[in-house]
């Protein structure tokens, strides 16, 4: 017997293409201009230190959200849908296969990270000495972290906030849609990350204001632009292959911790390039092993896929 949730998308598709599209546009700039809401729309005064604008933001991402969720359920009619479960099962929120959706996709992005993995253990030891004074450096060190990292607002912002706020509206939502619009799996893949990109081109004009030039500003958000395209083809297809939203939003928080992958670090005499390009074969070897619909989701109706594609007419 398939799942609900795998009816609800196996069926005939209950919105048009075009709506699909324009609702995950709409979502897109919602997102966004819902940020500015608090001084723009409610009249708030300027915000007095980073906690408070970054707290305002907070919310409104919280918002957004909640009104993509809304919005996502209305145009697929999940609720139709008698067990809460299934409802969230559309979006990928689910409880089951847990340890899978954790490990698996954190195992497989770190393979990217390995010329980082190698530069910084390398710069570890060479600026630490040996003995127990490492022990209870690291050990200090650790505590010294945990300790800043509870207090400090941006560490809340990029890896609670953004990781989850994102991946609900763009992956959750959007994919979904994308799916009952009757778009195909890889169209979906490539298509779905230029609503993620327009999301971030509000840093162009902040930058601006803030004093950067036209062209410094411009680089700097082609280059952010660049990488949330690639991350986002990444999560997307994290979503389709897996169905739960877990395996996304673990390869953000990884990945907002790590940045961009080291290429290479003059200091590892070539060994962080070497990490790097066996880590990235590794990658692509294991990615759809790693992501295989069977190993996240029992099988029904002799159809492995979350969303019931395979079973489409």
């Amino acid at each position: 017997m398939a799942t609900p949730a795998g009816l609800l998308l196996a069926s005939p598709p209950v919105i048009s293409g075009v709506a699909a599209v324009a609702a995950c546009a709409a979502m897109a700039v919602f997102y966004v201009a819902v940020l500015y809401a608090p001084t723009v729309i409610l009249r708030f005064p300027p915000p007095t230190s980073l906690h408070t604008f970054f707290h305002r933001r907070f919310a409104c991402a919280a918002v957004a959200s909640a009104a993509s969720v809304l919005a996502t359920a209305s145009l697929l009619r999940i609720w139709s849908l008698s067990d809460f479960a299934d409802m969230f099962a559309v979006f990928g929120i689910r409880k089951d296969h847990l340890i899978q959706a954790v490990a698996i996709p954190l195992l497989l992005t770190s393979l990217v990270y390995a010329g980082s993995f190698v530069a910084r253990v390398w710069l570890l030891v060479s600026s630490w000495g040996g003995g127990d004074e490492v022990e209870i450096g690291c050990a200090q060190r650790l505590a010294q972290w945990i300790q800043a990292a509870v207090a400090d607002v941006m560490v809340w912002r990029n890896y609670v906030v953004a990781p989850f706020t994102e991946e609900l509206v763009f992956r959750a939502c959007m994919i979904p849609l994308l799916l009952c619009g009757g778009f195909k799996m890889s169209t979906i893949i490539f298509l779905s990350p230029i609503f993620f990109s327009l999301a971030h081109l509000n840093h162009f004009f902040e930058l601006h204001q803030q004093g950067c030039n036209f062209m410094r500003a411009l680089l700097i958000v082609g280059v952010q632009l660049g990488y949330t395209v690639i991350f986002g083809w990444y999560a997307t297809f994290l979503l389709i292959r897996t169905g739960n939203l877990l395996c996304p939003i673990t390869a953000h928080v990884f990945c907002n911790m790590m940045g961009l992958p080291v290429f290479s670090s003059p200091r590892t005499k070539g060994a962080a390039l070497v990490a790097f390009l066996a880590g990235s074969i590794a990658f692509f070897w294991l990615l759809f092993p790693a992501t295989s619909p069977e190993l996240y989701n029992s099988s029904f109706d002799r159809c492995s896929c979350w969303h019931g594609f395979c079973n489409w007419k």
